[in-house]
């Protein structure tokens, strides 16, 4: 069996996700509507793998422009955003498909104060990767507040800023520790000085 039917048949309440989903090979598109319209599709090997219990989710960046431009003063998507949208689905994706689609749900476009929530997060993560190596980690807001700037993309979302905070901020502690000079229970701060992120041992 195929990755798709092995994992689906093993578990079959699961969550698929089919991420960029205007990128795929036709023949993706070919699956998908045997599994949208009956519920099953045969494997390779010749068995029936049952989708019935499966959530299935397709994102797609068609059309963000228009959601990008498109956001009234209330935050809100408004009604000629939803049409062209709408529009660029139909131009790409067969009437057949579309119809086979329970909902199609538009979400208004990351804004900085979502990011700040979201670098929390992955402030988080990184703090607890540093505790197992009994380290402590300080963010200034400068340094969050030049991460985020650097960071942000309306159209991408979180993704580049995940990758800033990789290549950036995770760089500068890595340098850090391979000094081999760190106690243990030592703390790094990380802010942001003349446009750029810093990193050194808090004293």
């Amino acid at each position: 069996g195929g990755q798709l039917t092995e994992a689906v048949r093993r578990k079959p309440y699961s969550v698929v996700l089919f991420d960029e989903v205007e990128k795929a090979h036709p023949d993706v598109f070919n699956i998908l509507l045997q599994i949208l319209d009956d519920g099953r599709i045969t494997d390779s090997q010749g068995r029936t793998v049952d989708f019935r219990n499966t959530i299935i989710i397709l994102t797609s960046n068609l059309g963000s422009q228009y959601l990008l431009d498109g956001i009234t003063p209330q935050g809100e998507i408004s009604e000629d955003a939803h049409r062209f949208v709408m529009e660029e689905l139909r131009r790409v994706f067969r009437p057949e498909f579309l119809n086979r689609l329970d909902e199609i749900v538009m979400f208004r476009p990351l804004t900085k104060a979502n990011l700040t929530q979201i670098i929390d997060i992955l402030l988080a993560g990184l703090r607890g990767r540093l505790a197992d190596k009994t380290l402590n980690l300080e963010v200034t807001d400068a340094a969050k507040t030049l991460i985020i700037d650097r960071g942000f993309d309306p159209v991408y979302g979180a993704r580049p800023l995940k990758r800033y905070l990789q290549s950036a901020a995770e760089t500068l502690i890595a340098r850090e520790i391979l000094k081999g000079d760190l106690a243990a229970g030592a703390t790094l701060l990380l802010d942001a000085e003349n446009g750029e992120l810093t990193c050194h041992v808090k004293t």
